[in-house]
Formats: C-alpha cells, sequence, structure tokens
C-alpha cells in the first residue's frame, strides 16, 4: 500500500533511487517525502514505539520526516530534494521496538 498516489505532473523525468534495497522511481523535483510515500506506507518506523510514521507537517518541525540512507546519513524527507541513485531506508537495520 502506499499513501501518496500521483494524479497530475506524470510527465516530469523520472529519476530511480533505492528504497529498502529495491530499485523505483520518482519524478524530477519530487521531495523525499514524495518520492517515497508514492512507493510505500510510511517513511520510517519510530525510535520510540516502532509504529510508522510519515512527516506531513512540511515545515521541519515534527521530526517525523527524518530518514536515513543505506551508509547511514540522516535527511529530512519533507525538504530534501530526490536524487538519482539515492539509496534509502525505511528502517534501520538492528533496531528492534519490544
Amino acid at each position: 500500500m502506499t499513501l501518496f498516489t500521483r494524479i497530475a505532473e506524470t510527465q516530469r523525468e523520472p529519476v530511480s533511487f533505492s528504497l529498502d534495497g529495491r530499485s523505483v522511481t520518482a519524478l524530477a523535483g519530487d521531495t523525499v517525502l514524495t518520492a517515497v510515500l508514492t512507493q510505500a506506507d510510511r517513511l520510517r518506523m519510530s525510535e520510540f514505539s516502532g509504529k510508522p510514521r510519515a512527516g506531513f507537517c512540511l515545515i521541519g518541525a515534527c521530526q517525523d520526516c527524518w530518514m536515513r540512507t543505506e551508509d547511514g546519513q540522516p535527511l529530512r524527507a519533507c525538504s530534501t530534494e530526490i536524487q538519482a541513485g539515492m539509496r534509502l531506508l525505511t528502517a534501520v537495520p538492528g533496531a528492534s521496538h519490544e
């Protein structure tokens, strides 16, 4: 399931990136938030509750839009533009929430 369904601006240039190890595409000019949520049902799992987070405040205040790249670099999904070749994770490997 995805949270976003694209209904307009479908003719922009495609941008390939990796999400949890699988190849997916977004469109040029998409934020990471838009790119990920057109492919998945969350941006990440909360480090406190283990529940899915989607980061919808869009003003950089909520902290729910932070994601990590495969090499551990944090980024704010709501204000970072998707780039070809990005390798993003919705979960941190080895993290457990009991």
